[in-house]
């Protein structure tokens, strides 16, 4: 048997109470910042004292969706002003490899307008010890991931104003845009320049360089080079400083290419054409890479008690 710990996720937002708690109780409101759910809705309660009992929805892609069941209570009663809302939720469709689990969201306040805001949530799998090993290695982190993206999400919302919609296109077009790069820089440098070392790469480097050298030996070191720079772009944390680099890089390495040799402008992917779209959205990375909301915002591990 495979030990699971609980997911757990906190976090500060600067906030009033209220607002947090209609932010995060109003299923219209919590399903606009929550990555895990596309629709939220409440059932009628007979008693207002009741359990609010609901049902949520999340798309999962390739037109497929999850729908489940849910119950929360929230209690007002802490000593120290805090709120707490208790969860019990499942689902019985086969393909979601969970089916049933428990936790809670407290709010406590630290100051009129600073709160701490945190879960913690635990579920049973399906498919016995493989769905185990897959929970283990593939779905629990994804779900903590995208929690505490959300919450982070949320933080923006209630602190800045900034719609959670508004974010996730934000989120989603800046690892895009580095995925793509990635993928550019280490494809360049690997297929033309290394593995077969393109005659026109060879052509435009004997063209440029200014000494006798070996053409095909400074091919492949460039193709290194860009192999490396592609590579940077899945550790570095600063990426706004690769895109600054690459609004500086690709009109000088379009300029080369045109003066070594003038010929390319004709050609069906000339380099001004495909250095200018890649300019462009170095620009655009450079714009939408500022203040990128992130889970490194949030503390995923409960302080243990001395």
């Amino acid at each position: 048997m495979v030990n699971q710990n609980p997911i757990y996720v906190e976090i500060p937002i600067r906030a009033e109470m209220d607002d947090l708690w209609k932010a995060s109780q109003n299923p219209d409101r919590h399903e606009q910042w929550d990555l895990r759910f596309s629709s939220i809705t409440y059932q009628p309660k007979s008693h207002e004292e009741d359990p609010q009992e609901f049902t949520y929805k999340t798309n999962v892609g390739l037109g497929l969706s999850v729908a489940g069941w849910g119950r929360s209570k929230g209690t007002h009663d802490g000593k120290d002003g805090s709120r707490t809302s208790s969860l019990h939720f499942g689902t019985d469709q086969k393909i979601s490899i969970i089916t049933e689990g428990r936790g809670y969201w407290k709010y406590i306040p630290k100051s009129d307008k600073e709160m701490t805001f945190l879960t913690q949530y635990d579920y049973q799998t399906r498919f016995g010890t493989p769905g185990t090993w897959i929970d283990k290695l593939f779905f629990r982190p994804m779900i903590g991931w995208a929690t505490a993206l959300s919450f982070d999400v949320l933080k923006r919302w209630l602190e800045k104003g900034v719609e959670p919609k508004t974010q996730h296109m934000q989120f989603f077009a800046y690892w895009v845009l580095s995925f793509f790069f990635s993928f550019v820089w280490i494809y360049h440098g690997l297929i033309p320049k290394v593995l077969y070392r393109h005659p026109e790469e060879i052509a435009l480097a004997e063209s440029l360089l200014p000494f006798s050298v070996s053409a095909g030996s400074v091919v492949v070191c460039m193709g290194i080079a860009e192999i490396l720079f592609g590579l940077t772009w899945w550790f570095i944390k600063r990426r706004r400083w690769l895109y600054y680099l690459q609004v500086f890089a690709f009109p000088v390495l379009t300029v080369s290419a045109i003066v070594a040799d003038p010929s390319t402008l004709t050609h069906p992917f000339s380099p001004l054409t495909f250095n200018s779209g890649l300019f462009l959205l170095s620009v655009l990375g450079l714009a939408v890479s500022r203040d990128v909301p992130t889970a490194k915002n949030c503390k995923r591990k409960r302080k243990e008690s001395a």
